[in-house]
């Protein structure tokens, strides 16, 4: 199948999560460090399980610190402009359970779901959340973020491990 992009045409959710992404990454880095550099993150999710959007901020944030690195070696910029780590995760009330990381059965089933947006210091960068099939509650939110804090932290670990740290 070809991208959206590759022809030229892109559509209102292609656009969405395009925005969703810059607007995640943008949130963690200082912007007047890159000395006027355009970095493009190209988020191409082969398996994604019903977590395309989570996958594509998780794994930009790989690829942006990758470049950040390569440019403070080549002594392009000289300062890290990257101020934290950040990560996304999905969330939702499937069968009345709170659960973590949907696959795309339990997101097809959900009755709440939501995506998290956190940065290492569990400041929050974006929530989207949902009520697919019901409404809920302050409680049920305030649920689902603490769940997915933490499993933002363990994957922030992963990627950290992706550079010796």
């Amino acid at each position: 199948m070809r991208r959206e992009a590759a022809v030229g045409k892109i559509g209102g959710r292609t656009s969405e999560i395009q925005r969703l992404i810059g607007r995640s990454l943008r949130a963690v880095v200082d912007l007047g460090l890159l000395n006027e550099k355009l970095i493009t993150i190209d988020c191409d999710v082969l398996t994604a399980d019903g977590g395309t959007r989570t996958a594509a901020i998780t794994g930009g944030f790989v690829a942006l610190k990758l470049c950040i690195d390569h440019l403070l070696r080549q002594k392009e910029i000289k300062t890290n402009p990257i101020q934290q780590y950040i990560a996304a995760i999905s969330c939702g009330i499937v069968d009345g359970k709170i659960l973590l990381d949907l696959n795309y059965e339990e997101d097809s089933k959900a009755q709440i779901d939501a995506n998290f947006v956190i940065t290492e210091n569990m400041q929050l960068v974006e929530i989207q959340a949902t009520g697919e099939r019901k409404t809920f509650s302050d409680e049920d939110l305030n649920e689902m973020l603490r769940i997915s804090k933490s499993g933002i932290k363990e994957i922030i670990q992963q990627q950290k491990s992706c550079f010796g740290k």
